[in-house]
């Protein structure tokens, strides 16, 4: 078979080694671009939000591309991501998309529904139960080694003295991670990636602004969505913290929830019924950034996404509390690169004359 999947941030590198050492062709789905967009608004709702569109926009592109099947995942709970896959089914039916979608549902919510639809994978490519076990381990270690390394890129890029070796070190090092076969070769990889980044010449004088990065997972993982942020404030001179990673999604999702601290400390702030998405997330979060001394967190959500809107209108309150200033960001297919660096420059100023404004009263007392 011909399988796909959705772009989202560096994970196409383990996905690839998935599919392709599960005995089928893949299909590595293109980089969210202008194109993808137009493909996806041009055939979706409406008012639909920005990671639908994306998404319908790249499984029309890997159609031209020849891909037979997509593997995507589901959801649970009121956000209505859980059920893109069963609308963009429906959309690619009606326009004679000849395209099988397969969605993971939460095995924590569906164990026998996750594990069928693994067998599918794997005996559609022909392997053995104990080749597949190797290659889903390989690809857990990839997703993970994957993250370690954009985790590093993100702290060193306020301090490099060129602008740009950062990330051309980061590609360097996720090159070397999608040569990887192996266990031992991701960790010799990994190891070797973070050398490359430890040494980018840096100023280890300055002292940037840190700044915690929530809202819905797809717009706050793929770079493309959110016109790069993390390098955009990088390059500014900004720390930045990214509050949801792959490979922890991963784990809450399939192997157990570590996340009912999160639920007790956005509590005090929403003491109700779940409100889906990562709405929940965004609130407790914004809390733990205040906590360990952040100057400022931006909030990135497709607009019209219900959980980050309840989030938004909860936030201030957490601000106020807790003396953090954020920053809200709605996402959509008019939003632009200008823009956003406008504002985020506006931010980044507001947050340095804060710490001056804070810096100088402390000189004062002394």
């Amino acid at each position: 078979m011909k399988i796909s999947f959705p772009h989202m941030g560096y994970s196409y590198i383990a996905f690839k080694w998935l599919v392709e050492n599960s005995g089928h062709e893949c299909i590595v789905p293109p980089e969210p671009s202008k194109r993808t967009l137009d493909l996806g608004v041009r055939y979706a709702p409406e008012f639909a939000c920005i990671p639908f569109k994306i998404l319908l926009g790249t499984y029309l592109e890997v159609a031209e591309m020849g891909a037979e099947v997509i593997l995507t995942s589901g959801g649970m709970g009121p956000c209505r991501a859980g059920y893109y896959w069963v609308m963009h089914k429906y959309l690619l039916e009606e326009i004679k998309k000849d395209l099988k979608i397969v969605a993971f549902e939460p095995p924590l919510c569906n164990l026998r529904d996750f594990i069928q639809k693994l067998h599918f994978v794997r005996a559609g490519g022909g392997i053995s139960v104990k080749e597949f076990t190797r290659v889903l381990k390989i690809t857990w270690e990839k997703i993970k080694a994957i993250d370690d390394i954009e985790m590093l890129s993100h702290r060193i890029r306020p301090y490099e003295v060129k602008r740009g070796d950062t990330t051309r070190s980061l590609w360097q090092a996720l090159d070397m991670l999608d040569q990887a076969n192996s266990i031992a070769e991701i960790e010799d990889a990994r190891n070797e990636g973070l050398k490359i980044l430890q040494n980018v010449n840096m100023d280890k004088e300055r002292k940037p602004l840190k700044i915690g990065i929530i809202g819905e997972i797809y717009v706050v993982l793929e770079p493309a969505a959110n016109h790069y942020i993390q390098i955009m404030l990088g390059e500014m001179g900004v720390e930045t913290d990214r509050s949801i990673y792959l490979s922890a999604y991963t784990r809450n999702n399939t192997i157990v929830n570590l996340e009912e601290d999160i639920h007790q400390i956005a509590r005090p702030y929403l003491n109700e019924a779940p409100i889906g998405g990562h709405g929940v997330n965004s609130i407790g979060e914004t809390v733990l950034y205040a906590r360990h001394g952040f100057d400022g967190v931006v909030q990135l959500a497709p607009f019209a996404c219900i959980p980050e809107i309840v989030a938004k209108s909860i936030i201030p309150s957490i601000s106020r509390d807790l003396d953090i200033p954020v920053l809200t960001l709605f996402i959509d297919e008019q939003t632009g690169k200008a823009g956003v660096q406008t504002r985020l420059e506006a931010f980044v100023d507001l947050l340095q004359k804060k710490r001056d404004t804070r810096i100088g009263a402390e000189r004062l007392v002394v």
